[in-house]
């Protein structure tokens, strides 16, 4: 079983949902890096739940550094990181195993263990343990500021509502608290108040709704990434698609390439000031990889969720102590939409797929 991602820059999934503790083990960080506890907090706080609309459940998701720091920077050896669970309410999960969720893993994790996993909360499955992902994916943010990369991302879509491309939207300035912006992680100030227009009607009729999330790669050099399947979108993808409840990976034009002519969809490489580029770079058009390496061109990534599985209202499920279908309506604190907490989830991942290859590839030391 592996809840590993990356090669030379590893991090190492734990924890359980309704268990004492969720982290990561992040391996490969060179000695001397520094220890950034402003963005750690940062990512933290743009994935805790908690927020209006959405999960409310209470963590106060304080990350604990045990191991692999000293001083405030990296020793080289494998730093772990952590936080407490401090708000379970594991009566809400007391119908399982034998009620198993429509939409869930219940039934075939409980298949798979013989009936011996942790069902609650979704277990070690559970979006809970995208903490440790957020937490190692900040601290490798230093090896991407340090040859200037960039990974940004936003919320594109809620339901039919889509922002502009994030290539027309400021990217990079911290986004105003106690504002449905920061509450969405969205940049594009007019979709986001239909957005929440939308979620306040979903949340009223006890259902949930689809949603998905952009980002940008910048500043890559030509070159960066490997052969097949180590190249950048195949790694991207790996990562993208373990996040709990993604369902599909789009890049540059995604879903539309396969409506266009070759014609339409190949970009030019052009000179400029002694630099190959491709055409269109600069409106954010071009294709950021070709053959799994780099163009010099933004990666654009479109990260698609499905609903939350966990509705309030009844729903048919099999009873399995009876065989028969009974109804079943799960209580707890759940979100109605996955894309605003993914966001810095899918930046994280992109931060460490993108500080992986760089080692890989030299292009970090």
């Amino acid at each position: 079983m592996s809840m590993k991602l990356g090669d030379r820059l590893r991090v190492t999934l734990f924890g359980e949902s309704h268990g004492r503790c969720v982290g990561a083990l992040l391996e490969g960080l060179p000695a001397g890096t520094p220890i950034d506890n402003d963005v750690l907090i940062e990512f933290i706080e743009r994935r805790k739940p908690g927020r209006k609309g959405l999960s409310s459940r209470a963590e106060i998701d304080k990350c604990e550094i045990m191991s692999g720091v000293h001083e405030g920077v990296a020793t080289g050896w494998p730093i772990l990181l952590l936080t407490h669970n401090s708000d379970i309410r594991s009566k809400d999960y007391s119908f399982l195993p034998d009620h198993p969720r429509p939409g869930h893993a219940d039934l075939v994790e409980h298949v798979r263990s013989e009936g011996v996993s942790d069902l609650r909360g979704g277990g070690s499955q559970s979006a809970r343990l995208t903490f440790g992902l957020v937490a190692a994916g900040s601290q490798a943010r230093t090896l991407l500021d340090s040859v200037g990369w960039s990974c940004n991302a936003h919320l594109a879509s809620v339901g039919i509502i889509h922002s502009k491309p994030l290539f027309q939207l400021d990217r990079s300035s911290p986004l105003v608290n106690d504002t449905d912006m920061s509450r969405l992680n969205c940049r594009d100030p007019d979709a986001v108040v239909k957005m929440s227009e939308l979620l306040e009607s979903v949340r009223r009729d006890l259902d949930s709704i689809g949603s998905s999330v952009e980002l940008l790669i910048e500043g890559l050099p030509i070159g960066v990434g490997e052969p097949w399947f180590d190249g950048i979108e195949p790694a991207l993808a790996r990562g993208m698609m373990a996040i709990p409840g993604a369902r599909a990976v789009e890049f540059s034009h995604g879903f539309e390439t396969s409506k266009m002519r070759g014609s339409e969809n190949n970009d030019a490489w052009v000179l400029e000031d002694e630099k190959f580029s491709l055409a269109g770079s600069e409106s954010g058009d071009a294709d950021g990889s070709l053959g799994g390496r780099s163009t010099s061109a933004a990666v654009r990534v479109v990260v698609h969720f499905k609903p939350p599985s966990s509705l309030a209202r009844e729903q048919s499920t099999l009873h399995l102590p009876s065989g028969e279908q009974r109804t079943l309506r799960v209580f707890g604190r759940h979100d109605p939409v996955l894309g605003p907490r993914a966001v810095p989830v899918v930046e994280s991942v992109a931060i460490l797929v993108m500080a992986d290859l760089g080692i890989i590839g030299g292009y970090i030391g």
